[in-house]
């Protein structure tokens, strides 16, 4: 007998078929299982001043699929642009509707034991490896949008770099919907083993003819003793889709990860980013940009949790709101008792664009230890007027002038992503969002 969830368009019977039909391995569908069976038990999170509880996160369709393509040129227009600039197109893993579509990993890389494929194959090629991480570093059991990540998995990316083994170029995923009402339940793992070294970017997008689409994103990062991993994301969901998106990281001794966040969406999107510095001596620098617009509402959750001597964070949240969007900031820096000699700094920074917009920047430090080092700042205000005069004394339209202050105020962590098309991709973003 199937068990129809309360209020889940979907059963227990649904997604054994839908593991079934992927021929799956045992411990995955297991997982699914549980997921789906938490989902119904567990409540949704619970952001400060946002109210999700109206948001559409389950009614959509996450059985979607897109044929495999074997030349670039084959691909949609909007991922050939990120991908064109001579160097994205290398290390590269592209998704149509949550199908790996075009995949290229260099043989030299491959000689060098370090696995890039996607969800599916991950599974069926390296599926005692790839357990050994998926739901390590965030739990299922987080709430029920976590649950739901793990019952429903129809995508995502699985990278492996094994010991010493430093990637030079950056290594990309690129996730694109183009079906009516698809969602994209996308779970990304990244292992980088010790004193190896990796650029992973992700850019996610839609077509506007997805209407009321779902994404449900989590990422794993394990960085391993003296590691070093850069994440770059771009997220760019149309104004219908609904994201929830949560990126964690854990990092061992001398390790160090550095996020450069570029949060785009047009619709609703609840953001989740944590970084847990567990080994002495651990580096995190968290860099993310947003622009709202329209009527949106976002609230973004920045964490990061100190545990081994001698850590290091450093969070910047560059903001712009314009039209009627409203957006929260929360940063949260948490030293724990032991975590002698930590180093913990934030600064968010909002500029609000017109008077129905609203930003809210809470800055929060928790603090166990007593010989730490830590520092928040926080300001939400207008475009200086000062600088606005200045550039209007030029004879530059104020529109201009306010667009130019605004890309000039976000321009330093557009600067940090390492593939150029990417680079371009979030540019391109501002200045429409902007304009």
């Amino acid at each position: 007998m199937s068990m129809q969830l309360q209020n889940l368009p979907f059963d227990s019977e649904d997604i054994a078929k839908f593991s079934r039909d992927r021929n799956e391995p045992n411990w995955f569908s297991e997982l699914r299982m549980k997921g789906l069976n938490l989902a119904e038990e567990l409540p949704l999170p619970k952001p400060e001043k946002t109210r999700i509880a109206d948001w559409n996160f389950t009614d959509f369709n996450y059985d979607t699929s897109s044929a495999a393509v074997n030349n670039l040129s084959d691909l949609p227009e909007d991922i050939r642009r990120l991908m064109n600039n001579g160097d994205g197109a290398g290390n590269v893993l592209v998704h149509v509707n949550s199908s790996a579509v075009y995949h290229h990993l260099s043989q030299e890389l491959i000689d060098q034991g370090v696995i890039y494929t996607d969800l599916a194959t991950a599974l069926r090629d390296h599926s005692d490896l790839f357990a050994k991480y998926y739901f390590k570093t965030t739990s299922i059991k987080k709430h029920r949008l976590t649950a739901l990540n793990a019952a429903l998995a129809n995508g995502g990316s699985f990278l492996y770099i094994p010991r010493n083994v430093v990637i030079s170029e950056p290594v990309q995923a690129v996730y694109y919907q183009n079906a009516p009402s698809a969602g994209l339940v996308a779970h990304t793992v990244v292992v980088a083993e010790q004193s190896s070294a990796v650029t992973f970017v992700e850019s996610y997008l839609s077509d506007p003819i997805v209407g009321k689409g779902v994404a449900n994103i989590v990422s794993e990062v394990v960085v391993g003793e003296n590691a070093q991993v850069k994440y770059g994301a771009v997220d760019e969901f149309s104004d219908q889709m609904i994201t929830y998106v949560n990126r964690q990281a854990e990092v061992a001794r001398d390790g160090s990860i550095q996020w450069a966040l570029g949060q785009m969406n047009d619709g609703n999107t609840l953001s989740e980013n944590a970084t847990n510095l567990q080994g002495d001596g651990a580096a995190a620098d968290i860099k993310a940009v947003s622009i709202g617009s329209g009527s949106q509402k976002q609230n973004f959750d920045n964490y990061v949790r100190h545990v081994g001597k001698a850590t290091k964070s450093q969070l910047l949240v560059r903001a712009a709101q314009k039209d009627a969007s409203n957006s929260i900031f929360n940063a949260r820096t948490k030293i724990e008792h032991g975590a002698s000699g930590a180093d913990g700094e934030q600064t968010q920074r909002v500029l609000m664009l017109s008077d129905q917009a609203r930003g809210d920047a809470n800055p929060i430090l928790l603090i166990d230890e007593y010989d730490v080092i830590a520092g928040h700042a926080a300001s939400v205000g207008r475009v200086d007027p000062d600088q606005l005069y200045y550039l209007m004394s030029r004879g530059i339209k104020q529109e201009t002038a306010e667009k130019l202050i605004v890309e000039g105020f976000l321009a330093p962590i557009v600067d940090l992503l390492p593939i150029e098309g990417v680079r371009k991709q979030l540019a391109t973003l501002i200045e429409r969002k902007v304009g």
